[in-house]
This record gives C-alpha cells, structure tokens and sequence, in this order.
C-alpha cells in the first residue's frame, strides 16, 4: 500500500508546502548539543494532517477524482518529511516513523497483515489505495468497515473484522518503506507498529463468526507477518522498533495477560539484536498488567503515560527491571497547555533516582495526534492566552528542554519563560467567575429530573405533534456547501454585511425546509448553515472560551475539527440559537427541532482547563445550556435535541472509575433539560460507540428520544434489547451510515427497519440516519433520504396490514 518506493522523496529539505515551525523560543535547541550522556527524547507520534489541514485536501480531492494518487502521495510525502527534519532538527533522539496514516493507522496494520474482508474483493498483492479507501469508506456496492472511538478520545479507528478463517499474509510494506524514506532524508527513525495483541483486542468477530469466536486465539496466525516485518526493518537497517500496546492500561484478564508473554516470547528471536521499546497510554498500568510487561525478555524499553497515570509511578518505584530504559511521558499528548517544566523535570529526576538517569527517556504521554500542529499559526489568538499554550510543535521543543536538563544543560532562561506564563494563567482575572462557580456549587443538592415520567410525557408530547408511527427525521445538520462555507468566512472577515448575511443564511434554512417538506419528513431540522462545528459555534457565545484559527485535530479520515479551549468559567452572555430556530419553525407546520450541544460533549470535545476537576466545568457548562433550553421553549419550540455525542467518549478507561464519572456526566445532561413542560419533546444524539454496557446510564438521562450511530457496528446496539433491557422512551438507532459516501436502497433500509422491530415496539422506533449531513453532497443526501422514508412509509403500511 502507498507504493512509495516508487516515489522519488523529494530533494532535502526545499519543501515549501507546509512547513512546520517551533516558533521562536525554539531556535536554540535547533542544534544537538553534546554532553556526557546523550539527550534522550522520544516523541510517541505527530499529527497528520499538515499545519493548514494539507492532508486533508489532498485526501479530498483524489477521492473526488481531481487529482491522481502520485499527487496524493506527493503532497503525504511532502509532509512526512518536514515532521521528520524538523523533529531531527529539534534534537529529539527517537523520531517516529509509520505513524503518519492516510487514513487510520489500525486499518494501517489490517493491510499489513492482509486481513481484508472478502466484500472487498482482494486477490492478494500489495493493496492499493481502492481496497484501502474502500475498507475505510465503503464503494458503490459495499459498505465500509465499523468506525469507533479510540480509547477514550475523539479519534476514531477502523475495526478489524476477524474469524477463524481470514488468512493472514504480508500485504503492505508501509512500515519498511516510509523507515527507508526517512533515511533517505538522513533521519533514522523508530518505526511503530500497532502491537499484535492490541490488535487483536482492538478487532471483532466478523459478520457471521460467533460473536463467542476468540480473537486472542489467531495470535499464532499473525504473528508470521510481524516476522517478516521486523525481518525487513532489521535488514534496512532499522535498530530500534516501537510496538504499541495501549490495551495494557485497561481491564485486562489472567488470559488476556497471558495473550501478551505468549506473543513476545515467540517474537523474541526475531527481534534478537534490536532495541524493543513498548508503548502504553491514555491511563496507568494496572499492577498485574504491569508485571506482565516488566517481565517480557525481548523488550528493551517500556513507555509509561506518566500524565494520566500517575499511579503508575508507585509501580516503577516498587520495582523497575535493571538495565531497561524508562520513556517517561511527561509532557500531555492530549491537551494544549504548556507543561510545567519544573515539576516534570522533579518527575524525571526523581525516575532517575530509581532507574538510572541514563536510562530514562523524556517522551510525550501520547501521541501528539489528539493535539493540534503549532501555535506559530495562530496570529489572532490573545496573546496572554497564547502564552499559556502548547500545540504539538512546542510540545516537540519542551520534550527536547527537559532532556537537556535531565541531562545537565537545563536552559534557564526557557524555564525561567515557562514559570511565568503558568504563573500568569494561575493569576488572571478572566480565568474566575465567583457568580458560575456559586452556581455550579448549588447543583449538588439535587438531582435534576423532570416531574413525570418519560411513558406519560411522551402521551402529551403525542397529542400536541401528532406524528406518525415510525416517525422520521434527521441528526440536525445538512450538507455545507461550498457557498455557504464561503460566505460564512466572508461575514466572518467583515467582507459583507451583517444583513447580507442574515439574508442568505435564511434562504439556506427556506431551502432545507422545503426540502424536508418535499421528502415528507415528519420532524424537521433547520440544517445548521449558521454553524461551524457543533461544538465551536456553541463555545464561540460562551464567556470562559478562546478559539484557534489553525488549531485543528484529526477525528476520522479526512475530517478534523478545531476543539475550542476552555480557559476559565463558563457562562452564557445571551441567546445562542433562538433567532434561526424561530426562523425555521416560522416556515412550517411541522415541527422544527432546536438544536442543541450537550455539556458533555462540548467538555469532551473541547481542550479543558486542567486547573479544576472536569466535572465542575461540565456543570457550568450545563447551566449556559439550560437557560438555552428554556429560552427555546419560550419561543414556541417544542422539539429540542440536546446532542450529547461524546457521553460515551469521556468513559474512564478502568472500571472502578466509570461510576463517577457516568455519574456527573448524565447529572449534566439532565440540569439542561429538567424545567421544561412535558410536552416539550427533549431529544439526544449519540455517537459510535458499544453502548451496551453504559445502557442503563443512557435510560437514566431521562430524555424523551435518543438517537444512536449504529448501522456500521451491524445492529451491535440492539442486542442489548434483545438480553432484556427494557426502554419505554423513544429511540432511532441510525439505519444508514452517512460516513460514506454510498446511498443505501429502499429494500436495504426496510430490512434494518424489520431488524429493529424485532427488539423495540413501534410505538418507541423513530427511524433517522446515522448521524448528521454535513460532510455529505446533496447528490447523495437527496437520494438516500428518499429512500429513508420510502421504507418508513413501507413499514407503516405493513404494520397497518398486519392489524
């Protein structure tokens, strides 16, 4: 895959495409400088995209068919190669190499390993980017593969479908070619792999495969590919390999364990003469995890998130294996504040009491992917919050600071900078709100539930809307056009009038709602041409929040979005959406819904202060969106979504903490809409995710209708209902996955429609897509919409029938 052995790199070094910068402050650790022990810094991965969202485009416009794969592959090789000089130039010692994906770097290791589904109609050989694409976006005649949350962030992976039967053969040496490409470059990088057992623990049986199958039990299976990998990387000279294992931070069995000593002692002879670090993130080790680890023998290094598992250090003190080398990831992957270099450097000093100076390694928490490129793009930001900050960029730049101080060259005017900017932040009028914060305190005392229950609300909420049995709708958004985003960056950048403005956002929402009306769509959206992202265009009318222009991370694919950062108290100045919902609802008789982010997902999807526990900014955030919820109603609107996408998301990765955290999270939900009349209709939206096992959570939001991302997981989600579980409010589990581009049929709907029926009474089914249109065409929307409530309509007459 990505043939780039065929491609010449580029000449190095004249690269002009996006060149990455460290900002100023960074330009006295542009040379390596030399000591008695050699800086060791280590970065776990760097984003992909490109500082102006290069990637992106690129991506875009071949699967558009406006350019050719070379120029894809240009444009992907161009930025590969800033990241790596630049990291070179940085003075970080172990540079990354195959972390730069295309798309997903687990669907990365499925074409590695040659696990294709047969859908997709491989034959063997290198894959190509028409598998590739496929697997992850589904074709014309086949859907893609399952997309859901990696870990407990924002980004998504493409699950590996597996049986008993998928044969595993070496089919893309990506891994081999972009470590051959770096040193071409003269920067000789740690290639990465997503370790075996993780894989396998990140997979799922595949269509038709008991749902029983163990996934652990092909471990012998796919371990001859990891051979011929390492084979190569050792043959191209390669001396160093990084195995990510994240699956080592959470909950794993005596099997499971067992799964990981099994794995490296058979790898042990092929990985004989090179240095062997693996990797964990995103939370502590468990002790007995933890013990497997420090006791496999192939493994020279171990890296540690030291940022979110702090318990973790307990381990290490305890005991730490001598002679092994200790990546201490001290400076956060997943959010953009500046470290406090002198507490990290007491961290380290403190890990080389116990294991040797010599063999601690200074090293991000996590790859830098969940955090956005560099600050040196941000012109407009506020400079007072500016120097509060830290992209990817600067985070390189502060890892390499605390080496040379670990290893006696501590610059003191940098540390010296940094303590003034924290100092600054701790300081700063604009970070408190006395008002927010009484507030907040004051919810503890209730729980903040609606009076009557959901069963007799929704016969109220009945006779006021009179809809249909299967009743549809959309998530909320509708395609941005090119026009439209054109014209919101105009308004933005005062090149039109506000009344221009105003004026063609109205003929926007006119046009949408005489769409809907046209399809006969039940319960109308406004479809969102006002909005930016559902999470930014909230934050922009919220006090407490600041925004980047620049400041994008990757979510799936070719889509990124640009978390707002919550610097301080949170509070709401005005109205934020009552204006264009009125506007809507005002062009029809049916009814509009208002459209709203829930604090959940606005907490999980923004970069959150650090300096108070995260709940007490959720609560604050609730209580802004309360009074929209209320303000809504009092403008007539009587169906109001409350999106709480990222509920899920924010799950602890442990189970001993999930029960606070479920706690305060459907606490927040609940403050939004608890005042409200029972016959306004409240309506959530939830993203992929396994929500089996936070199900009785979901019950306990108490809205009236929730609609669920649930066709690429294969109807996982309803067999919750089929052990049992009983749900008297309305739910639409998403019957066509809008994250490709692929328009389902009539028939294939009505099928997934039938599946439903056969788990929820039809008095509680609504029947939606999968999630919002945004990044659609309407030359997909249309269609696939009609098909929708074509088979709703279908149903309805068969359900009529049949009484």
């Amino acid at each position: 895959m990505y043939k780039l052995s065929s491609i010449q790199c580029v000449a190095p070094f004249t690269f002009s495409l996006c060149t990455l910068s460290f900002s100023s402050y960074s330009l006295r650790f542009s040379v390596r400088a030399t000591s008695s022990r050699a800086m060791a810094s280590h970065i776990v991965g760097y984003p992909r995209m490109g500082p102006k969202r290069e990637l992106k485009f690129a991506l875009e416009s071949f699967w558009d068919g406006k350019s050719s794969a070379e120029e894809l592959q240009k444009v992907a090789a161009d930025l590969r190669s800033a990241i790596w000089k630049q990291m070179a130039d940085a003075g970080i010692k172990y540079i990354p190499s195959n972390t730069f994906s295309l798309y997903d770097q687990v669907l990365d290791t499925t074409a590695m390993l040659g696990a294709v589904p047969s859908r997709y109609n491989w034959n063997g050989g290198e894959i190509g980017f028409d598998v590739y694409f496929s697997m992850a976006r589904g074709n014309a005649s086949v859907p893609a593969m399952e997309m859901t949350k990696w870990f407990d962030t924002n980004y998504h992976y493409i699950v590996p479908e597996l049986g008993p039967d998928v044969k595993f053969s070496y089919a893309s040496h990506k891994a081999v070619d972009e470590f051959k490409e770096a040193k071409v470059l003269g920067v000789n990088t740690v290639p990465v792999l997503v370790g075996p057992v993780s894989y396998l623990l990140l997979s799922k049986p595949a269509k038709g495969v008991e749902k029983s199958f163990s996934l652990l039990s092909l471990i012998d299976k796919i371990l001859p590919v990891y051979r011929e990998v390492v084979a190569e990387l050792k043959a191209a000279g390669a001396t160093w390999i990084q195995f990510d294992e994240p699956t080592l931070v959470k909950d794993l069995n005596t099997h499971q364990l067992q799964a990981f000593t099994h794995a490296y002692a058979e790898l042990e002879s092929s990985l004989s003469g090179f240095n062997v670090l693996i990797e964990t993130y995103f939370a502590d080790v468990p002790a007995e995890a933890y013990k497997t680890l420090t006791s496999l023998k192939a493994v020279t290094a171990y890296g540690f998130d030291i940022v979110r598992g702090t318990k973790t250090l307990d381990l290490i003190k305890q005991g730490f294996p001598s002679g092994k080398f200790l990546f201490a990831g001290v400076v956060d992957g997943r959010n953009i504040w500046a470290n406090s270099l002198a507490s990290s450097l007491n961290t380290l000093q403190a890990l080389g009491d116990i294991v040797g100076n010599d063999k601690v390694v200074v090293s991000t928490s996590c790859s830098l992917l969940h955090t956005a490129v560099d600050l040196v793009n941000e012109t407009k930001l506020d400079q007072e919050i500016k120097s509060w900050l830290a992209f990817a960029a600067q985070k390189v730049v502060e890892v390499n600071a605390l080496a040379k101080a670990l290893s006696g060259q501590k610059d003191e005017v940098f540390f010296s900078a940094n303590a003034a900017a924290l100092d600054s932040r701790k300081s700063s009028p604009r970070v408190t709100n006395e008002a927010v914060q009484k507030a907040a305190a004051a919810l503890k005392g209730s729980d903040h539930r609606r009076a009557t229950n959901v069963s007799a609300r929704l016969d109220s909420q009945q006779k006021k809307l009179n809809l249909p049995v299967l009743p549809t709708t959309t998530i909320g958004s509708f395609p941005q056009t090119a026009d439209l985003r054109r014209v919101r960056r105009e308004f933005k950048a005062n090149k039109i009038s506000e009344e221009d403005y105003i004026h063609f956002i109205k003929e926007e929402i006119n046009n949408v709602v005489k769409l809907q009306e046209e399809l006969d769509i039940d319960v109308l959206v406004h479809g969102e041409p006002e909005r930016n992202d559902m999470v930014e265009y909230f934050g922009e009318q919220l006090s407490g929040f600041a925004f980047t222009a620049n400041g994008w991370v990757q979510s799936y694919g070719s889509r990124c979005v640009k978390p707002p950062i919550i610097y301080g108290d949170v509070s709401r100045p005005k109205p934020m959406t009552v204006f264009w919902s009125s506007t809507a609802q005002s062009l029809t008789k049916r009814p509009m819904k208002g459209m709203l982010t829930g604090p959940v997902t606005i907490l999980n999807w923004s970069f959150v202060r650090d300096d108070q526990p995260r709940f007490e900014t959720c609560y604050q955030i609730a209580l802004a969106i309360k009074d929209e919820v209320e303000d809504l109603e009092k403008a007539g609107i009587t169906v109001i979504q409350i999106d709480e996408a990222a509920l899920r998301e924010g799950l602890p990765l442990r189970k001993s903490e999930e029960a606070f955290y479920l706690n305060w999270a459907v606490h927040s939900f609940r403050i939004t809409n608890c005042g409200v009349e029972d016959t306004t209709q409240i309506h959530t939206h939830m993203c992929y995710s396994n929500f089996n096992d936070i199900i009785h959570s979901i019950i306990d939001m108490d809205a009236d209708v929730i609609t669920i991302e649930n066709s690429r997981s294969d109807e996982k989600l309803l067999s919750v209902f089929r052990e049992g579980v009983k749900y008297g409010a309305g739910i639409g589990p998403g019957i066509y996955d809008i994250h490709s581009p692929r328009i389902p049929p009539t028939e294939e709907i009505a099928d997934r429609i039938n599946k439903m029926l056969a788990v929820l009474e039809s008095n509680i089914l609504w029947v939606n897509p999968d999630c919002g249109l945004k990044t659609r065409k309407y030359t997909e929307v249309k269609p696939a919409l009609t098909n929708m409530v074509a088979a709703a309509k279908l149903i309805r007459n068969q359900l009529a029938s049949a009484k």
